[in-house]
C-alpha cells in the first residue's frame, strides 16, 4: 500500500510518518507538512490511504480530504487529531478511521488491518510450550536459520507480552558468558533471523521491538501456555518448553498453579 501523512507540525509528523513506515503493509509512505503540497502530490500521483491531522493551517485536513476523495475517490481517509469534536464531521465524509493523538503503531495498523479487510483479532501463529517449545503456521513448523533464533523467540513468548531488553535476553540465553559486546552483536543476528523466519509466512506483526527492547504481541498468537494462565486450560501435565533450562522458572510457578 502507498501512503501520505500530512500535519503541519514537523515533529508530529516525523512521527506519525515513522509508525505508518512501520507496518508491513505499507510499501512507501509520502510526507507533507502543508495541505497544498500534499493535494499538489495527490493529483498527479495515487495513494491507498492518507492520515490527515485535521486542525492544520491553510485549508484544513477536512477540506483536504473532501479534495482527496473528488480527485482519488479509492484513497482512504484516517484522521489523526487531538480533538474529538471533529468526529461527527470526519464520519459524514465516511472516511475510513478516526485515531486520538498520541497516535501509536498499534492503532494504526489495526486501521490498516480493518482497511485491508483483515480480522484485527486474527492468530498468525499457533506456539506450544508445553512440552517442548515448537512454533506452528498452518499446522507446519517454522523454519528458523539458527536455533538460537527459535530460543530467543521462546524467550520472548514466555514474557507473556512483558518487554525485556537486549542485555535481559542475553543474561537468560548466555549466562555463563560476560562478553556482553559478543553477545550483544550474536543477538543482532538473531533478532534478524527471527524477524525473517515469521515475515516469510506473514506473522511478523507478531515481533514487536523499540530500539533494544523487545517482546510478542500476544493478541496474535494462539499459545496453550497464554490459554492455561487464563483458563486453566488446555491441562498442564507438567512440562513447559522441555528444552530450555532457564524456563524451569515459569515451570516452577506452573506446578505451584497446578
Amino acid at each position: 500500500m502507498i501512503a501520505i501523512t500530512v500535519d503541519d507540525e514537523r515533529p508530529m509528523l516525523n512521527a506519525l510518518t515513522d509508525i505508518v513506515k512501520a507496518s508491513p503493509d505499507i510499501e512507501a509512505v509520502y510526507d507533507f507538512s502543508a495541505c497544498s503540497a500534499a493535494l499538489e502530490w495527490i493529483s498527479e500521483n495515487s495513494a491507498d490511504i492518507a492520515f490527515l491531522d485535521i486542525n492544520m493551517r491553510g485549508m484544513g485536513g477536512l477540506a483536504l480530504a473532501e479534495k482527496i476523495i473528488e480527485l482519488r475517490p479509492e484513497c482512504k481517509i484516517v484522521f489523526c487529531t487531538g480533538y474529538e469534536q471533529y468526529a461527527l464531521n470526519a464520519i459524514q465524509l465516511r472516511c475510513s478511521g478516526y485515531l486520538m493523538k498520541p497516535i501509536t503503531q498499534e492503532a494504526v495498523q489495526k486501521e490498516i488491518d480493518h482497511i485491508k479487510g483483515k480480522n484485527p483479532n486474527e492468530f498468525l501463529l499457533e506456539v506450544k510450550c508445553f512440552g517442548t517449545f515448537e512454533v506452528l503456521k498452518n499446522g507446519e513448523a517454522l523454519t528458523f536459520k539458527r536455533t538460537k533464533a527459535k530460543e530467543l523467540f521462546a524467550v520472548l513468548v514466555d514474557r507473556n507480552g512483558a518487554g525485556i531488553t537486549g542485555k535481559q535476553i542475553c543474561a537468560v540465553m548466555w549466562p555463563e558468558n560476560t562478553d556482553d559486546i559478543k553477545n550483544m552483536d550474536y543477538l543482532r543476528h538473531l533478532v534478524g533471523d527471527l524477524k525473517k523466519a515469521l515475515a516469510n509466512v506473514g506473522a511478523e506483526r507478531v515481533f514487536c521491538q523499540d530500539g533494544y527492547n523487545y517482546r510478542v504481541d500476544t493478541t496474535r498468537i494462539s499459545c496453550d501456555y497464554y490459554s492455561y494462565l487464563k483458563s486453566g486450560k488446555p491441562q498442564f501435565l507438567g512440562e513447559y518448553m522441555s528444552q530450555y533450562s532457564w524456563a524451569e522458572d515459569t515451570l516452577s510457578l506452573l506446578l505451584g498453579k497446578n
